[in-house]
């Protein structure tokens, strides 16, 4: 008998991929699947014939398959399968699916079929990436065309096999909690989340599925605003140590800069140092775009609490990342403010080492230790620990941080850095407990990259570009695409490019390798930064924080495999020294989608209007690994909604005034517990 705890695995006919696909979009359970709203509905009609049909319109096509085969691209051999169908009038549509290889397995020659998707009829019909269903029975497509819902889906699941699945646990949707008192939901005119549920995934009427959207919208942002004023609340009975603002550090600090600040970065520095001079404990998130500077202000922070007579720390995510927050603390405060050190604590450090920094961070003799996760191991005491700071905050869960603020004798302020554009309305929203500063201006000197999208046929031209820039004496990365399924694959496809490249096309130039599985990543990173390699053959690992002024070019294969953050977050990686600076994207995908998201990349370079557009197309999930904070994607989109959000937060602030223990909604309660368990704030 299924629960809403039955795993997915439990469905019918449910593939493994599909589980795979399922659990990157944060369902395993029955009953994250029915939490699983459509973002929207696309409209197909009524089956037409191809005659019938308008070029460039959503159409539903119903005829027999003529053929069905796997094909391959004629680069990498990316597996695609080709097919035509014939209409009922005689017409034939040549039909292309990407990384959809299943298709010959359950549909063949013969099959009656419908296919919905865009028609393409300027040298033929053709459709790419169609939708479609086997008819076995007299009649007309059930579960293709018409309208159809839009779910935010992940590699290895179709949107029809989703809402398939879906229709096997909705019978379970009665047994879905419900947190929301029955006078708000009552004020409010929202359904309950049963009624919200069957109607978002199975709408009689359009108004239907808005009303159950922002039924939905609404719970979650409830309860996120409770957790928000709650966090809030506990801040406050915690006092930290006040950081008196001294005019002569900042002189001293700015003064052994090799550049000036941004008006920016200047006011971000002010609103640190306002709220470090009070008992009340600093929650501040620094936001930013690639390159705008967010170690500077970090180490302004770190300045002025070293003149007060305390210390700090700075948590990164990586060594790589340590490894230079090292190098650039060094350069920005070590002559300039007198007395003050900064070490190094990584797992990586001989023993001997290891031993002298834990000794003199204990001692009080380090002004500021910089690590990974080493900073919170039990060894690891901090004598009057007043600032802690952590980078990419988002790879960080809640316990993690809080075991870096529990290394001194009282509550530090503390300060986030997010390196992933976060637009200041959402922010606001998702870190309400958070003060937050925007560093919204680059530093003058960051040369501009210029970006262009190169289908397959022009890969030499790319391969060539990277010639010339290493005979100028530069340097240049490749980037394998993602492959989602297994990290054990991506690995074999860069080790496959690193090694096509090293002995076929750049035989002659000193090509690297780095992967999330190298022992070595390290090293090789150091080496590269030192002008040791040409060409880095990387991953995702690169993404961020990699910091080489001497990279002027950043070829990443496969695209459209990336979202629009992760794209603009690799550009960042060059353009850092005086050079011109190029960023290439191959795509191996020539479908309007993929080539339309490619060329707004090149068209755009403001990270926070990328962001943007991410959250509009993959859902807030992709773009910001939401789901660690404890949200599905249609709540994050209400985000984007000022009044309803503030109808939230006026509603948690009366639950909080009449009932601050929230003791009379235990399911309430639970939600909020929940969700403080689940945030990445704190």
């Amino acid at each position: 008998m299924r629960t809403l705890q039955t795993p997915v695995t439990e469905l019918p006919k449910i593939r493994p991929v599909e589980v795979t696909a399922l659990r990157k979009l944060g369902i395993t359970t029955v009953g994250d699947l029915l939490l699983h709203l459509p973002y929207g509905w696309e409209s197909y009609g009524e089956p037409v014939l191809l005659r019938n049909a308008i070029d460039n319109d959503q159409v539903t096509v119903v005829g027999t398959l003529l053929s069905v085969a796997r094909k391959q691209s004629r680069y990498k051999r990316m597996p695609l399968t080709e097919g035509s169908l014939q209409d009922d009038a005689g017409a034939r549509l040549k039909i292309t699916w990407f990384k959809q290889p299943w298709i010959p397995r359950d549909f063949h020659v013969g099959d009656r079929v419908a296919v919905a998707g865009k028609l393409r009829a300027s040298f033929g019909y053709q459709m790419i990436n169609p939708h479609l269903e086997k008819l076995d029975a007299p009649g007309g497509p059930s579960r293709v065309g018409g309208e159809m819902p839009k779910y935010h889906l992940s590699a290895g699941i179709t949107a029809k096999k989703l809402a398939s699945l879906v229709e096997h646990a909705l019978p379970l949707a009665d047994e879905l909690a419900d947190p929301l008192p029955a006078a708000v939901r009552h004020r409010q005119g929202l359904l309950t989340v049963a009624d919200a549920v069957r109607l978002g995934h199975r709408p009689g009427r359009p108004e239907d599925w808005s009303r159950a959207v922002t039924s939905m919208q609404f719970a979650e942002l409830l309860i996120l605003q409770l957790a928000l004023l709650i966090s809030d609340r506990r801040m406050a009975t915690e006092p930290a140590q006040p950081v008196p603002y001294r005019q002569d550090v900042i002189d001293a600090f700015k003064t052994g800069l090799a550049f000036e600040l941004t008006g920016a970065q200047r006011r971000a520095i002010w609103d640190i140092y306002k709220d470090i001079q009070r008992e009340v404990p600093m929650n501040r998130l620094l936001n930013g775009d690639v390159g705008s500077g967010k170690t500077v202000v970090a180490a302004a922070a770190v300045a002025m609490t070293h003149a007060a007579g305390l210390q700090s720390v700075v948590m990164a995510p990586t060594e790589i990342l340590a490894r230079q927050h090292l190098h650039k603390f060094r350069s920005y405060l070590e002559e300039s403010i007198p007395g003050l050190t900064v070490e190094l604590l990584v797992s990586g450090l001989p023993a001997a080492e290891r031993r002298r920094v834990v000794t003199a961070v204990a001692s009080g003799h380090t002004g500021l230790l910089v690590g990974t996760h080493a900073l919170i191991e039990e060894a690891v005491q901090i004598a009057n620990l007043g600032l802690a700071v952590v980078d990419e905050q988002h790879r960080f869960g809640t316990h993690q941080r809080e075991m870096l603020r529990a290394k001194g004798q009282g509550r530090p302020h503390f300060l986030a850095m997010t390196a992933t554009p976060i637009p200041r309305s959402l922010a606001l929203a998702i870190y309400g407990d958070m003060r937050l500063s925007t560093l919204d201006e680059l530093p003058p000197g960051r040369t501009p990259v210029d970006t262009v999208v190169l289908p397959p046929r022009a890969r030499l031209e790319a391969e060539e570009l990277i010639r010339r820039e290493v005979a100028a004496g530069r340097q240049a990365f490749v980037i394998c695409p993602l492959i989602e399924e297994s990290e054990k694959v991506e690995v074999k496809a860069a080790t496959a490019e690193y090694e096509r490249l090293r002995t076929e096309v750049f035989p002659d130039l000193r090509v690297a390798l780095v992967h999330g599985k190298l022992k070595e990543k390290d090293a090789v990173m150091r080496a590269f930064g030192a002008g040791e390699h040409d060409i880095l053959v990387a991953t995702a690992v690169v993404e961020v924080g990699v910091d080489i002024p001497n990279a002027t070019v950043m070829l990443i294969e496969g695209a459209e495999r990336f979202g629009l953050a992760q794209l603009h977050q690799f550009r960042g990686r060059v353009g850092r020294g005086a050079a011109a600076s190029h960023c290439i994207l191959l795509s191996e995908d020539p479908g309007e989608s993929s080539l339309a998201r490619l060329e707004l990349i090149a068209r755009e370079h403001d990270g926070f209007k990328l962001a943007m557009e991410d959250m509009r197309q993959r859902g807030m999930g992709e773009m910001m690994g939401a789901r660690q904070h404890g949200m599905s994607d249609i709540a994050m989109q209400g985000l984007l909604q000022p009044e309803l959000l503030n109808q939230a937060r006026q509603e948690a602030e009366q639950l909080i005034d009449e009932d601050p223990e929230l003791r009379s909604y235990p399911d309430l309660l639970d939600a909020v517990q929940r969700r403080l368990d689940l945030t990445s704030i704190s």
